[in-house]
This record gives structure tokens, C-alpha cells and sequence, in this order.
């Protein structure tokens, strides 16, 4: 108490931190006040009172962190925290990305949404039969999570969801009639005045159902496309998010124009994936040049087109014996995955088997008729990661390109070979950090229209949901590489995907935003262990990445976890961009 003024109260008082409030603007030492889960006060707070203090001396204290890509509508109705994110400061989630969310679903589709999920997503099946399915309509999926959130929820209207929700098993065999997509329309329009975040949409060729048909969202026509980014700007709030048929292998001029008209369609930022890049499996910025210039085409004709870029390397670890989805686009190494685990042992001493898979990886499916086309790693990056056997120590950590030159054989029979006498559990990884990679994230993540970050959480738990970007991005390229400011790096993370996905009163401290916060040291922050744990529906597992240094994450000023582990509260809440739904929760 100061100068004669009453002692203030709050429900929390974080004390003595370094604020970086999410404006860009420099950091300072500060109080924050927090009352009815807003920040009433930052400042100067001597003698003030509090339900509960957080000392948060030598500490970094910031906005909690928004993660704009993720698949977290299915496990948000039955594990409330969408861990692994809340651990390393992520507050609020945006789920129904790429045209898939779980609502609207009908009763009689939840068997094939699962599939769908299961298949695209790489979620367990086991453990989607947790799912509450405590609704149909996407308004209901939105109401029914009120009250039952640990971290915030923002949510796309998926375009696979609404086809099927109209048309039906249709949805997937043929375009639709215009009394089709003026219903679909409807359906879009009554998500979004309900509080979507925006419409997403694909026609990726990776993307493939439960029976391996193209997704829904991939039978539609352009004109029913815009029809349906039309009617989500109507609201004029959220954005579109949308992957183009070209963007695995890098988006063609007919796309970049089409993204842009889809901007003028809906005056709605279009996000996208994959801008500047060959394909997932090179050098991110292969085309870097050419996008440049689409942007700045894009931004002179009125259209404000994003694409984000993950900025940590992916890291992946898989088995022969278990299966893994990264040759889904290489038809006869899907073909030998399809196989049961004792066929496909078999099949390996056959030589038309063998023949067929020694140089499949080198020529991928390009056709997306004839099934995905995802690119398939090089060898020069796929790893032996652990052996069985150990005579095969010598292999460890040498890539498969290295061991084949080593033995003098196809690089596909160097994996094969090993991985045969091995009983096929030989665990490989496929890592992408190379220095090429290393310099075009560097070079192309400072651009103002790329959004980093990019988790996909709550999908691929067989192997790595990109849950621990933040805590990447923060220690590697702000803290390490010094490529943004300590302020400008947290700006990245929280104003600008709050302002790019509608998200209100949040990605900022500053009194009268909502408190959504996470605490930690600058000089400890790090991943401490990436595993698999058992803790879903079934049993089943899925990888966990936890990190050190974070002290808490706080959302709307109730603390969800602190020094690592979750605190059972329950304080998040479905994030509304109409401005009147928003102000009604």
C-alpha cells in the first residue's frame, strides 16, 4: 500500500516477473493483478492481497500461448487439459483444421467419423471410442464442452464433417447438387453465428478415409468450395483454412490464384501449409522465391494469405512390425504394410515382393487417383534408431543411405535386411533437421504472412504430435539461434495467432484481456523427454513430450498446471469470435 491507497485484492496476484506482455513492445518488471479471470492491474501491486500468489521472481511471465493447428475436437470430450500442449504453455487450442471436425456428425456416422479420424489423423481407435458423443450439430459440439475445458477451445467447421452431415455415404463419391451445397451453406453459416472460429477445407491427395476412398472434402467442386468459404465470411470473424491439391508437392499457380480469389470471396484470412516448399520431405523453402512474390501479389490485390510453417524438424520413430503411414504414398511398400504381421515377414523372402519394393521409395506415386501421394522420407535422413540384436549396434544412429553404401545394397534392402533378421522390430527414425533445413526456417520464418508453430496436436500419436513446438521454437530459434527477440518471439505465439484466428480479449497481458498466462525460466526451458505413455481410453499409447522450466500455465487466471503437472482445474472455456457470442460467454 502506497501514497494512502487502499490495499488491493485479487483472486491471483503473480508477482515480481518479468512481463512480456505479447505486443512486441519491451519487457519490464511487474506485478499482474487478476480478478473474475481478467487482468485487472499490471504494475506496481505493493501491499497488495490475493486468493493466491504466484512468485514469479526470475521468471519470464507471457501471455498464454496460442496454438493455431490442431486436431484436438475428439480427445477435448474426454481428456479436458489437450495434453501434451498445456505443459509447454499452450492455453488455447484451434481444432478442426484440414476439413475434419468431429461436429456436425450424425449418430449413425460416428463409426465412420472414427475411422476417419483413425486413418487422416493417426489417432488410435481404442482410444476414440472415449469419445463423448454428447452431440450432433456443431452448435451442440460447441455448448456441450462449456464447463468441461482445461484449456481453451477455438474450433473450425471441418468441410468433410458438413458434406457428410448433408450427403451422407454420397459424400464421398460425387460433387454435389447446388440444393446440396445451399444446405451446406446453411450448415457453415449456422456454425459460425454459433462461435466457429472459421471453415476449413482440403483437397490434399495424402488424405484418405477409414475404407482408403479420398475424403469427402476431396469430392467436392471449386465452386462449392467458394460457396462455402462465401457463407463463413458472412460473420466476418475467423478465417478459412485450406490445403490445396497441390500443396503437398508445392502449390501450383492454379492454386495460388484460387487462394487469393478465396480471400476476395470471403475478406477472411486464407491460411494454408506448405508455401515456398517442393514437398514435406525437402527443404521447406525450396521455392522461396516464388512464394515471396505470390504474397506480395496476394497482399496487392486485397487478400491476406498465411501459411504456416513449422519451425521444429520432424522426428519420427516407427517399426516394420507396427506399420507407419510415411510410404502411404508408395503403392507397393502400402501394399506390403497392408499385409498382416506374418504375411509380411513372409513376403519379404519373395523376390517379386523384393523387386517391387527396392527402388519404390526412389519413384513415388505422383497420381492421386492411384491412392496418396505423400512424398516418403529419403534415406539420407532415416535413422536406425534402436536394435534387437547386438551385432547390430554398429548400425545405430547411421542412416540407411550410409549402411547401404556401407553393404553395398539398395538402401531399401539395407532397411529390409535389417529389419527382417530383427523379427522386424528394429526401431528406425526418420528425423528431418538437416543444415539445409536449419537455414530455410531461419530464412523464411521472419516473413510476416508465415505463422509458426504448427503442432497438429491430438493427431499422429503413434509417433509425434508436434505438441512441443513452443517449447522448440522458444529455446531454439529466440533463446539459442536469436532469431526474434525474446519480445518479438512471444508476439509470434500469442497476439498474432489470436489476431489471425478471431480469438478476442486474448495473446496479450494487458488489463481487461483475459488471463491466460505461462510462466517460466528463460535459462532452463528445454524438452525433457519425448515417450509413450498409456493414460487414453483402452490403454492405448501415444507419444508425450514433457518439458522443464515452466513454472505455470494459467488459464483465465486459474492455473492448470504448475511445475509440470496438471492441477484438476477446469477454468478454460470455448473461445467465440462473433463479437456478441463472445461477449454472451
Amino acid at each position: 500500500m502506497t501514497h494512502g491507497t487502499p490495499a488491493r485484492h485479487f483472486d491471483l496476484l503473480v508477482h515480481g516477473g518479468i512481463v512480456v506482455d505479447g505486443t512486441g513492445l519491451a519487457r519490464r518488471r511487474a506485478d499482474i493483478g487478476v480478478r473474475a479471470g481478467r487482468v485487472a492491474e499490471v504494475g506496481r501491486l505493493d501491499g497488495a492481497t490475493a486468493d493466491e500468489l504466484i512468485d514469479a521472481r526470475g521468471m519470464i511471465v507471457a501471455p498464454g500461448i496460442i496454438d493455431a493447428h490442431t486436431h484436438y475436437d475428439p480427445q477435448l470430450t474426454f481428456e479436458p487439459y489437450a495434453t501434451s500442449s498445456p505443459y509447454h504453455g499452450v492455453t488455447t487450442v484451434v481444432a478442426g483444421n484440414c476439413g475434419f471436425s468431429l461436429a456436425p456428425t450424425r449418430a449413425d456416422d460416428h463409426d465412420f467419423t472414427t475411422r476417419l479420424f483413425a486413418k487422416v489423423e493417426g489417432m488410435s481407435p481404442v482410444a476414440l471410442s472415449g469419445v463423448a458423443w454428447d452431440f450432433e450439430t456443431f452448435p451442440e459440439y460447441l455448448d456441450a464442452r462449456e464447463g468441461r475445458l482445461g484449456v481453451n477451445l477455438a474450433c473450425y467447421i471441418g468441410h468433410s464433417s458438413v458434406r457428410r452431415f448433408v450427403m451422407g455415404p454420397d459424400a464421398s463419391e460425387r460433387e454435389a447438387t447446388e440444393a446440396e451445397i445451399d444446405a451446406m451453406a446453411a450448415v457453415v453459416r449456422e456454425a459460425m453465428e454459433a462461435g466457429a472460429c472459421g471453415f476449413s477445407s482440403s483437397h490434399a491427395p495424402t488424405q484418405l478415409d477409414g475404407d482408403n476412398r479420398p475424403v469427402p472434402s476431396r469430392s467436392s467442386s471449386i465452386a462449392e468450395l467458394r460457396a462455402l468459404v462465401a457463407a463463413a465470411g458472412e460473420s466476418s470473424a475467423g478465417s478459412v483454412s485450406y490445403l490445396p491439391q497441390s500443396a503437398v508437392n508445392g502449390i501450383d499457380e492454379a492454386d495460388k490464384e484460387l487462394l487469393i480469389e478465396l480471400g476476395l470471396d470471403s475478406s477472411l484470412p486464407i491460411i494454408i501449409q506448405g508455401l515456398g516448399g517442393r514437398s514435406k520431405v525437402d527443404a521447406p523453402t525450396a521455392g522461396w522465391p516464388d512464394a515471396k512474390a505470390f504474397l506480395e501479389d496476394a497482399a496487392a490485390r486485397g487478400a491476406a494469405v498465411f501459411s504456416l510453417l513449422m519451425t521444429q524438424p520432424f522426428d519420427r520413430p516407427f517399426t516394420l512390425a507396427a506399420g507407419t503411414s510415411l510410404y502411404d504414398g508408395v503403392p507397393a511398400w502400402r501394399s506390403w504394410f497392408g499385409l498382416d504381421p506374418d504375411a509380411r515377414r513372409a513376403a519379404l523372402d519373395d523376390p517379386a515382393t523384393r523387386d517391387a519394393m527396392r527402388e519404390a521409395v526412389e519413384h513415388p506415386n505422383k497420381d492421386p487417383e492411384l491412392g496418396s501421394t505423400l512424398p516418403p522420407p529419403h534415406w539420407d535422413v532415416v535413422f536406425v534408431n534402436a536394435v534387437t540384436d547386438p551385432a547390430h549396434e554398429k548400425f545405430l544412429q547411421r542412416t540407411v543411405a550410409d549402411i547401404a553404401a556401407e553393404l553395398g545394397v539398395a538402401p531399401a534392402d539395407a532397411m529390409l535386411d535389417l529389419a527382417a533378421a530383427e523379427d522386424l522390430a528394429t526401431e528406425f527414425r526418420w528425423s528431418s533437421e538437416t543444415a539445409e533445413w536449419r537455414d530455410a526456417v531461419a530464412e523464411c520464418q521472419t516473413h510476416p504472412n508465415l505463422i509458426v508453430g504448427v503442432s497438429d496436436g491430438g493427431a499422429h500419436l503413434d509417433r509425434q504430435d508436434g505438441a512441443e513446438w513452443s517449447t522448440t521454437f522458444l529455446r531454439t530459434w529466440v533463446l539459442e539461434r536469436k532469431v526474434w527477440s525474446l519480445e518479438e518471439g512471444i508476439r509470434q505465439m500469442t497476439q498474432v495467432p489470436a489476431a489471425l484466428c478471431a480469438i478476442p480479449d486474448r495473446g496479450t497481458l494487458l488489463p481487461g484481456f483475459w488471463a491466460d498466462m505461462v510462466i517460466f525460466d528463460p535459462d532452463a526451458i528445454a524438452i525433457a523427454s519425448k515417450s509413450v505413455v498409456h493414460d487414453f481410453p483402452g490403454g492405448d499409447g501415444r507419444w508425450s513430450a514433457r518439458p522443464v522450466g515452466f513454472a505455470a500455465t494459467i488459464v483465465n487466471g486459474v492455473a492448470i498446471v504448475r511445475d509440470g503437472e496438471l492441477t484438476g482445474a477446469l477454468p478454460g472455456a470455448v473461445v467465440r469470435p462473433v463479437p456478441e457470442r463472445a461477449a454472451a460467454t
